[in-house]
């Protein structure tokens, strides 16, 4: 008996030594130099020189005299348009809103997110783990902040201007699940969505098909 309860206790210590490193690595590793010098084809540092032209980014400036765009987009500044924040915990993303068109639902698994609304105004809100909503109308000046991982939106209500906004995030690498995307653009059986949604195989496919992307 007593080895039987010795096994069970140092069986529990080792998950919970588990679930502590899995605590410690859940946001962006940290680095141990200043910055992270990329890598060429074969796995090694770049030897160019690293200048102030690696710390720059200059894919915003289209926004500077630029009209709003026709339908919802989104321009990043994250690790894979600026290899520079790879380590950092940073990112940014401008998001542009036509008159009475939404950021659909969505999920960042891997940061939170600080929304600045820089023009316009917007609706926002985010669930919880236990389906509260948080709403909130956004005016031009204000910030909203969307906890890591939960289903969030944005939405120009105002049928007529359009609204932009700024979002940090706390990851190089914040990732992005649109959740109607994700759902029904994916690979899932329509029986299997169909009873998820209490609804019937056409009624599934018919949201495909609108949500399919346009040639």
């Amino acid at each position: 008996m007593a080895a039987r309860l010795f096994d069970h206790a140092s069986l529990l210590l080792l998950v919970a030594s588990f679930a502590v490193v899995q605590m410690a690595m859940a946001g962006d590793p940290d680095i141990l130099t200043d910055f992270v010098v990329p890598e060429d084809n074969n796995g090694n540092g770049n030897v160019t020189k690293i200048d102030g032209s690696f710390f720059t980014f200059t894919g915003m400036r289209v926004l500077v005299g630029g009209g709003p765009p026709p339908a919802f987009k989104v321009l990043k500044a994250a690790m894979a348009e600026f290899p520079a924040l790879n380590g950092q915990s940073v990112s940014y993303a401008v998001l542009q809103f036509p008159a009475g068109i939404p950021n659909p639902p969505h999920t960042h698994p891997r940061a939170s997110e600080l929304l600045f609304v820089i023009d316009g105004s917007l609706e926002v809100g985010f669930v919880d783990t236990t389906n509260k909503l948080f709403t909130q109308t956004l005016q031009l000046g204000d910030m909203f902040v969307f906890p890591k991982g939960l289903v969030h939106f944005q939405y120009n209500a105002d049928s007529k201007n359009p609204a932009m906004a700024v979002s940090a995030f706390g990851s190089a690498n914040a990732g992005t699940v649109s959740i109607p995307n994700n759902v029904f653009n994916s690979t899932i059986d329509d029986n299997i969505l169909a009873k998820s949604f209490k609804t019937d195989v056409a009624t599934i496919q018919k949201i495909k098909a609108g949500l399919a992307p346009k040639p």
